[in-house]
């Protein structure tokens, strides 16, 4: 997936940051007065507090995002010297503050101290405890358990090793059954020694979380959505529910399809879906098995790599024309700056880190984007997704540093990809790369490969986190780590384990985001949001047509409705920011179906007859 980088990285980005619990309080035998004194803060002290923090933050952040932008472009060992060294010493000093504002819990500050404070507070994803020997220990765990990930490779009998990228593309390109299920049972491999310490790390998280005044780890992760944390629960299944019918559909099509691929032997259908099937390494999203379950009749669908060649465009106009949908909607164009201190194109010199990503230098114009464009139809999307995150920075940068970021985590994400599902073919003949609109006969095609990738991928989104916040609160207990992850998978995807798996497996820490402590719920959020955003936004734009067909290109109406927003930043409560722009305080699915009916419809004359559900 495509991400932002922010230079902000109160929510701990690194296990330096877990480093700062080995500062032990230091206390006098016989306090004096004073000292008593202090042990009660009060609100002023609290808005002093909280504003000298954010001074010391910004400082320390400007070198660290330079430093972190010159390693990610320039790969060598002195630039990733100095980029840990200044991530480091910002991780460090920023949980040493977050630490420092539990102190004021309990005082009574105005709504706007308290939100920046639990800000702040929230800002940890492992809390350390406070015992130097036991927050060493959760650093030390908690960077093994990356590097366990990061090294990880499956090694054949005959001695042949393909790592985490080889392996992928294995799974997406290959229909061997055989070698699909090698490859998947294979990478399993890297996680199995990951769970005693995956044990540990939850025991230790779990101790610093209480002394932060949470119950544990999973009220500290589920408490920073500006609600209750067993009520954001609850929000998310009453969102998921909204979607299951769909999702039920797709799955019910796909399971058919690959049955008649792969034999009824091989897909059972009155079970779940092998999950090594389903073109990748997750199961997360099947867009790669799209011409095995598309519909059979024939669809012209733009061939936009091929218009962009046609029409000349190379990879800075590429950019420009991405640039030219936001200042349609009534967006200043991007700084001088932007153009200079962007990669676009892979440096033939250097070693650098290809993977798109949205930075925010200094919180204030210099906004880059790093990327190795490709002329791809796929890459224009991916470009407009990514200047999504460089407007949405800029237009929060005026607040004060803890709200510049988006309402909730997966805000951010959504906007990006808000903007992708306006790339359209009424987009593209605005701009001149075709001459003429497909007829709605031909959307089934286009809403087949975006259901694959993203409705497909939202029980996933959903149930990662599920099964985190159970581990963190003690209900799923070590020796039934995984069985609890598939039962999971289950309940939610309709997908199972190809193969028995064995006592000691850990199939959790086969993605990433297990074992590098990254939460999943983002991305649950995002792939809602983003269906909810484009929705309001074509209402806004007055487009008559159908959601999926619309582009709101050029609007201003649109475009203002965004940008006032984006302009909130983090300094209202999510709901408030959605309501701004939706009318709505309340997730909503229903834009997602409102999307897709024609191809609900569709699924549901094909799925006449089959058994469905799992």
């Amino acid at each position: 997936m495509p991400r932002t980088k922010r230079r902000l990285t109160l929510t701990m980005l690194g296990m330096a940051a877990i480093l700062a619990g080995c500062q032990q309080d230091s206390k006098a035998e016989h306090p004096s007065p004073a000292t008593e004194q202090q042990k009660i803060p009060s609100a002023n002290d609290a808005k002093a507090f909280i504003q000298a923090a954010q001074t010391e933050i910004e400082k320390l952040q400007l070198p660290a995002s330079q430093a972190a932008w010159a390693y990610a472009t320039y790969i060598n060992q002195d630039t990733a010297a100095v980029s840990a060294y200044l991530s480091e010493k910002l991780s460090v000093r920023t949980a040493e503050l977050a630490k420092e504002a539990a102190q004021f819990n309990h005082v009574e500050v105005d709504a706007d101290t308290r939100r920046q404070l639990n800000l702040l507070l929230n800002s940890f994803v492992l809390a350390p405890p406070s015992q130097a020997d036991k927050s060493e220990r959760l650093a030390q765990i908690s960077s093994e358990l990356d590097g366990m990930y990061g090294k990880g490779k499956y090694c054949r009998k005959n001695g042949e090793c393909w790592d985490l990228g080889q392996l992928t593309a294995k799974m997406a390109r290959s229909r061997d059954n055989e070698l699909l299920l090698e490859v998947w049972n294979g990478w399993r491999q890297i996680s199995v020694p990951m769970k005693p310490l995956y044990e540990e790390m939850v025991s230790l998280a779990n101790e610093g979380a209480k002394q932060l005044g949470f119950a544990d780890t999973s009220e500290l992760w589920r408490g920073k959505y500006d609600m209750p944390a067993d009520e954001f629960a609850t929000e998310l299944d009453r969102t998921w529910n909204q979607v299951k019918p769909f999702y039920e559909a797709l799955h019910c099509h796909v399971r058919a399809k690959l049955g008649d691929y792969y034999g009824t032997d091989v897909v059972a259908q009155d079970k779940p879906i092998p999950a090594h099937l389903l073109g990748n390494m997750w199961a997360q999203s099947w867009g790669n098995i799209y011409e095995l379950v598309k519909p059979e009749r024939k669809m012209e669908v733009p061939d936009v790599t091929k218009a962009l060649k046609a029409h000349d465009y190379d990879e800075l106009k590429m950019v420009k024309q991405a640039e030219a949908f936001f200042t349609s909607l009534g967006f200043e164009p991007l700084p001088e700056t932007f153009w200079q201190r962007s990669q676009f194109v892979q440096p033939k010199d250097r070693d650098v880190i290809c993977h798109a990503s949205a930075w925010d230098i200094d919180d204030q114009d210099d906004l880059r984007i790093k990327m190795c464009i490709q002329k791809t139809g796929e890459e224009f999307n991916v470009i407009h997704h990514e200047l999504g995150h460089n407007f949405y920075q800029r237009a929060y940068k005026n607040q004060p540093l803890l709200y510049r970021g988006s309402a909730n985590d997966g805000f951010h994400e959504a906007i990006g990809d808000t903007i992708a599902l306006s790339i359209t073919p009424k987009y593209l003949k605005q701009i001149g790369l075709i001459d003429e609109i497909p007829d709605e006969s031909n959307d089934l095609g286009m809403l087949m490969q975006v259901a694959l990738d993203k409705i497909a991928f939202v029980p996933f989104g959903l149930m990662v986190d599920q099964w985190r916040w159970k581990v963190f609160s003690g209900e799923i207990k070590p020796q039934d780590y995984n069985k609890a992850w598939w039962e999971l998978r289950e309940k939610y995807q309709g997908v199972m384990a190809p193969l028995a798996r064995e006592e000691n497996a850990f199939d959790p820490g086969a993605k990433y985001h297990v074992p590098g402590n990254t939460p999943y719920t983002r991305y649950f959020l995002a792939h809602i949001l983003q269906f909810q955003f484009h929705k309001a936004l074509c209402e806004i734009a007055q487009d008559q047509g159908p959601v999926h067909r619309c582009s709101i290109y050029a609007s201003k109406e649109a475009g203002k409705a965004l940008n006032d927003m984006l302009e909130m930043g983090m300094s209202k409560p999510w709901q408030d920011a959605l309501e701004k722009l939706t009318g709505s305080r309340q997730l909503d699915a229903t834009a997602i179906l409102d999307y897709f009916a024609p191809l609900k419809t569709w699924l549901d004359e094909q799925n006449q007859g089959r058994q469905c559900g799992w």
